[in-house]
């Protein structure tokens, strides 16, 4: 059972220590940038470099569930965590999996006073227990589980129960790797903070967006098509696909915020040697994406694969 629950909070967090703590509630981050904004390269794996570091670090976009058949983990991806000294996810994982941190992240998924059965129509409800029962995740849990986190479990389904094998976190992969070569691990924000951030999309509006990806997933080929972008190392699709999902209105929360956020904590991190920075693809493109964001930082940040 702890298993299971570890799967599910990693999912729903993707699909995301301490350091970066703005309440979910702060008014939307805007990015003030008049210059033309150029498509990145297709590649996953980024070094940054100059604004005074003596020796780069690294950047690497995840999809935070992938089946195993299509993980892969290059060369230079690998050479890269050899050559950090520290390996940061956008959550401590390790610390994460505690079964009393893990416990504690339930009761932000869950509802206290509704189900999906009042949010839905009659017919979008069988529609969306119909999906569930296809990935076998019992039903007493979804019924009360928040749409956007159905929404997510529906995206990255964890075969039945305890049983995960078909399925491979590109962070646990990660954090084994770390772990063999006694690499320090740390997060760029908490659990508990990524999970407040859904707390101000109304429940109505998830219900919505939920219905949305349903469909989104029936056009596009669901994991298939997003899979398929991931291999091709497509970080500007990943960001278009992302931000259909959670829409212009919450964009800023999920992603703007939080990539700037994350920009002062990753130079503290840099200045005392290389790092590793693993986090989810989307948050790599766009001209709000990391990657530009550590450019109009100052350092220099170059594709490697």
């Amino acid at each position: 059972m702890r298993r299971f629950f570890f799967f599910v909070v990693l999912t729903v967090l993707g699909l995301f220590a301490g350091e970066a703590q703005t309440p979910a509630t702060a008014p939307p981050v805007k990015v003030a940038d008049n210059q033309p904004f150029k498509p990145l390269t297709k590649a996953l794996l980024w070094r940054i470099s100059g604004n005074g570091l003596l020796v780069p670090s690294y950047l690497y976009g995840t999809i935070h569930m992938i089946d195993k058949n299509a993980f892969f983990l290059d060369e230079e991806t690998r050479k890269a965590i050899e050559d950090s000294k520290e390996v940061v996810f956008e959550i401590d994982i390790e610390e994460e999996m505690n079964p009393v941190a893990l416990f504690a992240l339930i009761p932000k998924m869950m509802m206290k006073d509704k189900t999906l059965k009042d949010l839905l129509s009659t017919e979008d409800y069988q529609l969306v227990s119909a999906k569930l029962n296809e990935t076998g995740l019992p039903s007493f849990l979804m019924d009360k589980l928040k749409p956007m986190f159905v929404s997510m479990m529906l995206e990255n389904p964890q075969g039945d129960g305890e049983d995960t094998v078909n399925m491979v976190s590109y962070e646990m992969e990660i954090m084994e790797l770390a772990k063999k070569q006694d690499k320090p691990m740390s997060g760029l924000e908490t659990a508990m903070y990524q999970m407040s951030m859904f707390d101000s999309i109304p429940l109505e509006q998830q219900a919505a967006m939920l219905m949305q990806s349903i469909r989104d997933t029936t056009e596009t080929g669901g994991m298939d098509g997003l899979t398929k972008i991931y291999q091709d190392r497509d970080i500007n699709a990943m960001v278009s696909m992302m931000d259909e999902m959670s829409g212009d209105e919450f964009t800023d929360y999920l992603l703007v915020g939080r990539n700037r956020n994350w920009i002062p904590v990753m130079k503290g991190k840099m200045k005392k040697g290389p790092v590793f920075f693993a986090v989810g693809a989307g948050h790599l493109g766009a001209r709000y994406g990391v990657i530009n964001l550590l450019r109009k930082a100052g350092y220099k940040v170059e594709p490697i694969k």
